[in-house]
């Protein structure tokens, strides 16, 4: 007797359905597994859902081999065989079981989806009534109708998922329940190389969605297929080219099962990764971390950055003049950090070592050095002086030193925009003048030396219609001067190579006929003697030098070990000056000294200057929206320049430093630094506590 059950399976049509005949099996063993439905989810109330399979009328009866323990095995389908196909919702009617001719093959173009989709109710012919009234009446006997649907719904699609003509995707799927599925897949050595301690390391919410083997099978939760976490996982896996193989879908217990079996049976393993671009990608996110530091920096007209790297890393900025933490990071974010921004110079040592002196430079318009053009400096920053120091207790300190490039209408004002009074101008103009002898700016680190320079430099080149040649040595050039001939001196690694290439610079400028020579620093005797060798053989020089003060300028250079003679010629020595940077009081939040009398430093100034001197006078306030709440708002330079004559330069060289201090402000109508800055205090430009912390107190008497 040949027997048939019927039902209808997804068809690449869309929502159509194609007519399925069930062959029986030969054999009680194929039976036994095709009733294995373990891992088919069924309701407590049995059968499948109201909305996934709807009520079948006329259940054909569970024939009589199913006494002998045989079940169907195969599906086949014969399309030209289907009488009517008609839309969802509708009865289906299926010919006779004596013509099904379609194969296997043709099956497998036709099934789609490796999920199961429940058979829709058929209809049968008159021709079949007779033969299905008596099998109604032989399985009364054997069960009730209703078992007898659940167990024919799970026969059909247990052969529906044995069908092996499925894709690849389905053939996986096929045993995912199966016993040996998981001894399978770790066969051969092959692990989950995203378990929890395997080679690749993954957050455990994106571990719930995914899996990894070695071999490059990778299986996704079939609900999570587009989320972002295992799209991001596999271009990540892409990038580092490990082997990642076509996603296969699988409900999420399959994922739980691979992660426990892995775990229980300890299968773990060292993949090997490109290293190379694993750190180029690290470098990637510090020099991106540079750029974001230096853009926060740039937008605050930080002057310098401090890097500090011990048990933690600490970054301050000093603006206007004062330090402030601006944040802090872990020790490792800080030695990688370090490291990039010494691989990021353009000008550097070939190699970085931790436990040395270094320093290097970062030029304002190339990218970064290894960012494949991609990264570049904030576009107000002409490039960064670097220096790399060992540091006690601690691994590194780095400070950073940001030169800008004024693109502002600040620029053309030259002088006038740094702070300097018209008296002091007229000193510069003079000086600019002057065919032959040497000028030199004197102060500390930081104090706008090279700014000042670099303005009168171009100041000179206007007045000059461009027509004069132009040299600086400088170690290195910070600021372009247009229409100068900058000449950089060769990186060194030791102290003693740079002042020998210092000097072969400068001799190299003295022997490129020029008219006036710019020399960044005077800090060797070989250095001072080529400076006034420019000097003496008829250029104007300017140049300069760590002092204390105007005068101190001669002191040093004669520790320095230069003649006296040059020293006390007045055509040699043109012009001295020192500066300092005074931080501006903002104009709009500004406190008038007379609202806080009891201020110490208030006190000290109605004792020195009486009280036309508070009433004259303000103080720092808390801050406003216009100086971004800091209360200050820039800095301006003050300074105290000296045009020497012959009387106060044997004065100084005589060591009778006081006489000659009276002697220029007396005769010389000179003012000292104090002196500028308290006009200044008294115009409202600088308050009463900035003064007192360049100058001293304001109630001392403070004489040459």
């Amino acid at each position: 007797m040949k027997a048939s059950f019927f039902g209808t399976r997804p068809n690449k049509r869309g929502n159509e359905a194609l007519p399925v005949q069930i062959k029986p099996a030969t054999d009680a063993s194929s039976a036994n597994e095709l009733l294995d439905v373990s891992h088919i989810e069924i309701p407590e109330t049995g059968g499948f859902p109201e909305e996934e399979l709807p009520k079948i009328p006329n259940l054909p009866p569970f024939p009589s081999f199913m006494n002998e323990g045989q079940l169907p095995t195969d599906i086949s389908i014969d399309e030209n065989r289907i009488q009517e196909v008609h839309q969802e919702g509708k009865d289906i009617e299926v010919g006779s079981t004596d013509s099904i001719s379609q194969t296997k093959d043709e099956v497998g173009k036709n099934a789609h989806s490796p999920v199961f989709m429940p058979p829709k109710a058929p209809t049968f012919t008159k021709e079949n009534e007779t033969e299905q009234t008596v099998q109604n009446d032989q399985v009364k006997k054997e069960d009730t109708a209703e078992g007898n649907r659940e167990e024919l719904h799970a026969a059909v699609q247990d052969a529906f998922l044995n069908d092996t003509t499925q894709s690849p995707i389905i053939q996986h799927n096929k045993d995912y329940n199966s016993p040996s599925f998981l001894k399978d897949l770790f066969d051969n050595g092959n692990v989950c190389i995203t378990a929890s301690g395997g080679s690749l390391p993954i957050k455990d919410e994106t571990r719930m969605l995914l899996a990894l083997f070695s071999n490059g099978r990778f299986f996704v939760c079939e609900t999570y297929k587009f989320d972002g976490k295992v799209l991001g996982f596999e271009y990540l896996a892409k990038k580092r080219h490990l082997q990642i193989g076509k996603p296969e879908y699988v409900p999420m217990p399959v994922l739980q099962s691979i992660y426990e079996y892995s775990t229980r049976n300890g299968f773990t393993e060292t993949v090997e990764v490109d290293k190379s671009e694993e750190q180029e990608q690290a470098q990637a996110r510090m020099q991106r971390d540079f750029i974001t530091i230096i853009s926060r920096a740039a937008a605050l007209h930080v002057s310098d950055i401090h890097i500090v790297v011990a048990d933690h890393t600490t970054v301050m900025f000093r603006a206007n003049g004062l330090m402030q933490t601006e944040m802090e990071y872990n020790k490792d974010w800080g030695e990688s950090f370090v490291r990039a921004a010494f691989a990021s110079s353009d000008i550097s040592d070939s190699n970085y070592a931790q436990n040395e002196y270094q320093a290097a430079q970062k030029l304002g318009r190339t990218p970064l050095r290894g960012s494949h053009g991609k990264l570049v400096l904030p576009r107000n920053i002409l490039g960064i002086r670097l220096q790399f120091n060992p540091i006690a207790f601690g691994t590194r300190y780095v400070i950073m030193r940001l030169l800008y490039a004024e693109d502002t209408s600040s620029t053309s004002k030259g002088l006038e925009a740094l702070g300097f009074t018209e008296r002091e101008l007229n000193y510069f103009y003079q000086l600019r003048a002057a065919p032959t002898g040497i000028t030199i700016v004197s102060g500390p680190t930081g104090s706008g030396k090279s700014t000042t320079l670099q303005r009168n430099m171009i100041q000179m080149l206007q007045e000059r219609n461009f027509e004069i040649n132009l040299i600086t040595v400088e170690d290195p050039p910070e600021y372009p001067i247009p229409g100068a001939r900058q000449m950089p001196v060769t990186n060194a690694t030791i102290e003693e190579s740079k002042d020998r290439e210092f000097t072969k610079a400068l001799s190299a400028a003295l022997r490129s006929d020029p008219d006036s020579l710019m020399i960044g620093e005077v800090r060797t005797l070989s250095a001072a003697d080529l400076a006034f060798r420019g000097a003496l053989s008829g250029h104007n020089v300017w140049t300069t030098l760590h002092a204390n003060s105007a005068p101190a300028i001669l002191m040093r250079l004669k520790d320095l070990g230069v003649e006296d003679f040059k020293l006390r010629d007045p055509e040699i020595i043109k012009g001295l000056l020192a500066q300092r940077l005074f931080r501006r009081i903002c104009p709009h939040c500004r406190i008038p000294a007379t609202k806080k009398l009891n201020s110490p430093s208030v006190m000290r100034l109605r004792e020195g200057f009486g009280d036309v001197g508070v009433e004259s006078s303000f103080l720092r306030g808390k801050g406003c929206k216009h100086c971004d709440f800091r209360g200050v708002k820039g800095r301006m330079s003050v300074a105290e320049i000296i045009l020497p004559d012959a009387t106060f330069l044997d004065l100084v060289m005589k060591g009778e430093t006081k006489k000659a201090i009276n002697y220029w402000i007396n005769d010389l109508n000179g003012m000292t630094l104090r002196e500028v800055a308290i006009s200044h205090m008294f115009r409202g430009l600088i308050d009463v506590d900035e003064v007192e912390r360049w100058t001293g107190f304001l109630n001392q008497v403070v004489t040459g």
